[in-house]
């Protein structure tokens, strides 16, 4: 019996409508919906068209609800925070949300074959809570301050941030990586059972791009708990986005060795004069311009000088050493299965037929390669060889 509800999460998952996936099957919109209400099963034919849109098995369309097969992890979408000019739209919120249900359900399988070490941001979480809700600091100053708790917490050294990603990765943070759009540069969000993700884009990225992205999603998680960002007011979701940034750009550049580096530049409302400080710290020279107008380095005249100067060099849009620093992706999701597959702890073949999915659609939802996952295929389709003889001469 086809099973509407996994027609109704992947196609979300996706970003469709019922109207777009109806125009890419040539059906009605009315069609879809019958199908996924349980009014109707779809033909065959029908049926090998949504194995080919969305690369899964015809047996994910038959078998009890993907989400529920798997324990939902009850993820609230309105909790969703996006490092993003605008609000978007509740259809976009709500594939992303679908996102990250169907990667927690992933989790979920692999972790019946490894324990994972004890989550440590959620401690951060705790600690910088506390502090906020008993602190009697101004509100930019506690923002700060809980920047510099939690560049403490996670042991990054305050000589540069090359190893953010990594260390948030291993004290616990899930980081995947997709296409998000062009309006949209990352969004995070805490699930029911505690679990910390970041999603970030993979569009028009460069390291130092990613690393504000990263540190304001952390400012996110820690400052914005069970926020609902979906009810927000443009004024109230401006407000959220400066305390993200301002919480970035102190987590990212500690004061008392940011302005030792600031007080060196030669020139400091010339943003050339930037480049080497981008080069240790690995932040834009938008950003690291940005911190020193918070930290009253660079009065009003300078700053937009700095800006003008910004515009007229075209570095708004690319910034030296962009295409020279490399960019670090996430690596922990990825080296879990690759041991869970050396060891033989969990074949890829038992993990796809589990998921009912193709090679493509688990790359795509974890944002890891498809030659990784096709290298694990070609090592269970092996060719019969000499050594396979067993033979010996007489």
């Amino acid at each position: 019996m086809f099973v509407g509800t996994n027609l109704t999460n992947i196609r979300i998952l996706h970003g469709y409508t019922r109207k777009q996936l109806a125009d890419m099957l040539q059906i009605t919109e009315q069609s879809v919906w019958q199908y996924e209400n349980g009014y109707m099963s779809p033909k065959m034919e029908i049926v090998n068209e949504l194995k080919k849109i969305f690369r899964v098995k015809s047996k994910y369309f038959y078998s009890e609800d993907f989400l529920d097969r798997n324990g939902k992890s009850n993820i609230q979408q309105s909790h969703i925070a996006y490092r993003a000019e605008v609000i978007n739209s509740a259809q976009k919120t709500q594939s992303e949300a679908k996102n990250i249900e169907f990667i927690s359900s992933f989790l979920k399988i692999i972790e019946e074959k490894l324990h994972y070490p004890q989550n440590d941001i959620m401690k951060l979480r705790e600690m910088v809570i506390q502090y906020i809700t008993t602190s009697n600091d101004e509100p930019l100053k506690k923002v700060q301050r809980a920047a510099k708790i939690a560049r403490e917490f996670l042991e990054i050294d305050n000589k540069s941030n090359l190893n953010l990603l990594f260390m948030l990765e291993k004290k616990g943070a899930f980081i995947f990586e997709k296409a998000i759009g062009e309006k949209i540069d990352a969004y995070s969000l805490w699930s029911e059972d505690g679990r910390p993700f970041i999603i970030l884009g993979n569009l028009k990225k460069s390291a130092a791009r990613r690393n504000f992205d990263l540190a304001h999603e952390l400012g996110h998680l820690l400052l914005h708990y069970k926020v609902e960002f979906s009810s927000l007011d443009s004024k109230s979701h401006r407000q959220h986005e400066q305390e993200a940034n301002l919480f970035a750009g102190a987590f990212l550049l500690p004061e008392e060795e940011f302005i030792e580096d600031f007080n060196a530049l030669p020139r400091k409302s010339n943003p050339e004069s930037y480049i080497d400080l981008k080069r240790k710290w690995i932040v834009s020279i938008q950003a690291l311009a940005y911190r020193a107008q918070s930290l009253g380095l660079l009065d009003y005249q300078q700053y937009r000088y700095f800006n003008i100067k910004l515009n007229q060099l075209g570095y708004k849009t690319r910034e030296p050493l962009d295409d020279k620093i490399k960019i670090i992706r996430p690596g922990k999701v990825k080296s879990i299965l690759q041991l869970l597959f050396d060891k033989n702890y969990l074949s890829l073949r038992t993990l796809l037929d589990t998921l009912m999915v193709d090679i493509e659609f688990l790359s795509k939802l974890l944002g890891i390669e498809v030659e990784f996952f096709e290298k694990y295929q070609n090592q269970l389709s092996k060719e019969f060889t000499v050594s396979d003889l067993n033979l010996k001469a007489k």
